[in-house]
């Protein structure tokens, strides 16, 4: 037998102690020394968001970086964390900046950061089992359970995002229109399930559709009226039409602030409509939901506590770091049928760690789950609900704010009513530039200037056809100066580029 290779003094400093801790570090000290020079790095970070450009594009040698060969042997902690600060830190994508508006985002906090990093350090898989992770993911649920106004039997669980809770809602309802044993037999022949949202609704429902195997073309987009909430009449006409060309109409789709404008359906009618025609009803609440946790804007939801599921998301609204979806169904029994299933591997026990009466598995359709409840734990239980839905409120008075600016400008036009804390607007006559590539238009070229000039970030999107300029105000950071300078940009860079199309 050979004998050992001597190896060099940087990369020795690295390699396990021979105890058989297998990649732990051989020096304790070391590690937590480097680990907080990171947390300190975050923590200015944070700290500093304002003073830094929101927005910067990465330089061509920092995106060579990541075209590096595929590392083989061990690299010094300290010079990855380097690179990290040098290559990774300075070219985020911005949402933790006050003035980002881009798109609906939460700032994130510090805390939640906090709550992040020690669940990463629990390493909990929160699949199943009985440890104590689930059960902070299982008060999480009940909290929610009481502040939407759901019934006892209540259950829910943590996803990506609302799109996958979305998603999941809608194998629920498939499942509840079908029964349990299609999950087996599959859709029955020539069935045609329909189901309703507005046309205002979010794009994962068509994709959700499309994902679970009923095509995108079954879900009818319906029309909107002038604050554009579904339009009642049309659903009621809808589903009536599909009846008696022998679809199955089987899920009703409210939304609780649209993301495109921010409106919010008439969600108390359209639970009436869902009794009426034995429909499941969800609501999307991905963007406003949470909003009902605020007594100034929690009458704006009424009829809410009504939906037999909803989906929301924590890192919007509640500021809990990406990524943290919800979704909630009004009895825990609907997510069992169209998910629970038996696995060898999967045995339970009456006791040890292999018992435990709540396993997530059963629910949805992840079998390994990180701790995302922690962070949100963590947020709720720091800031506490009354100090969260003061931040939300704060965004909306924003928003208010920036249309009445918009409405004294006269060459700055609104192009939707503001509901909650979206504002949709355009420099000009937008309608002069309906049929153009949004990004080729006047707004476009605005917004696209000032993601460059990197102060603030709206986004761009369509509104009736016509390019508009979307603010949607969402982080707590965000303040009136941030609003100003949004408003001096857009008059500003529209001023300069409407007068080079004239030259």
């Amino acid at each position: 037998m050979s004998s050992p290779q001597k190896t060099e003094k940087g990369i020795a400093d690295m390699i396990p102690a021979p105890s058989g801790l297998g990649l732990d570090p051989a020096d304790w000290s070391g590690l937590r020394a480097e680990a907080h020079r990171m947390l300190d790095d975050m923590l200015d970070h944070i700290a500093t968001l304002p003073e830094r450009p929101l927005w910067q594009p990465a330089p061509a040698e920092v995106r060579a970086r990541f075209d590096a060969e595929l590392p083989l042997q061990p690299t010094p902690l300290a010079d990855v964390h380097a690179d990290f600060r040098d290559a990774i830190l300075p070219y985020g994508g911005g949402n933790g900046h006050p003035g980002f508006m881009g798109w609906v985002q939460g700032g994130g906090t510090a805390v939640g950061m906090l709550g992040d990093m020690l669940a990463a350090g629990l390493n909990s898989n929160l699949g199943g089992r009985d440890h104590v992770p689930l059960h902070v993911e299982r008060q999480i649920g009940r909290w929610m359970r009481d502040v939407f106004g759901f019934p006892a039997a209540a259950d829910g669980l943590f996803l990506t995002g609302a799109s996958q809770a979305n998603f999941v809602a809608l194998i629920a309802a498939r499942t509840r229109a079908l029964g349990a044993d299609a999950r087996r037999k599959g859709l029955p022949a020539r069935l045609r399930l329909t189901a309703y949202a507005s046309r205002e609704a979010h794009g994962c429902i068509p994709r959700a559709m499309d994902m679970a195997g009923l095509g995108s073309g079954q879900l009818r987009q319906i029309p909107t009226d002038d604050n554009r909430r579904i339009d009642l009449d049309a659903l009621r006409a809808a589903i009536q039409v599909d009846r008696a060309e022998g679809h199955l109409p089987f899920l009703l789709i409210g939304s609780a602030g649209t993301v495109n404008t921010g409106a919010i359906d008439d969600l108390a009618s359209l639970a009436e409509v869902a009794v009426e025609f034995g429909l499941h009803y969800h609501v999307d609440g991905a963007l406003g939901a949470l909003g009902v946790i605020s007594p100034e804007l929690k009458p704006l939801f009424a009829g809410i506590e009504a939906a037999d599921s909803l989906a929301f998301d924590f890192h919007k609204w509640a500021q809990v770091p990406y990524d943290a979806g919800f979704l909630l169904v009004a009895d825990g029994r609907w997510l069992r049928a169209a998910f629970s299933s038996d696995a060898a591997y999967l045995t339970r026990a009456d006791e040890g760690l292999a018992g435990g009466d709540w396993w997530p598995c059963d629910l949805g359709p992840d079998l390994s789950r990180g701790f995302r409840a922690l962070k949100t734990w963590f947020t709720i239980r720091t800031y506490g609900l009354d100090q969260l839905g003061s931040a939300m409120v704060g965004t909306c008075r924003l928003a208010k704010s920036l249309a009445d600016r918009i409405d004294a400008e006269p060459a700055l036009k609104l192009l939707a009513p503001v509901a909650l804390n979206v504002v949709c607007f355009s420099y000009g006559d937008a309608s002069a530039e309906a049929g153009v590539a949004p990004r080729h238009s006047l707004n476009g070229r605005i917004v696209e200037r000032l993601h460059l000039e990197g102060e603030v970030a709206p986004s761009l999107t369509l509104v009736d056809g016509r390019p508009a300029i979307r603010a949607a105000i969402v982080n707590h950071r965000t303040r009136p100066d941030d609003i100003d300078r949004l408003v001096a940009g857009v008059l500003r860079i529209g001023s300069q580029e409407a007068g080079r199309a004239t030259a």
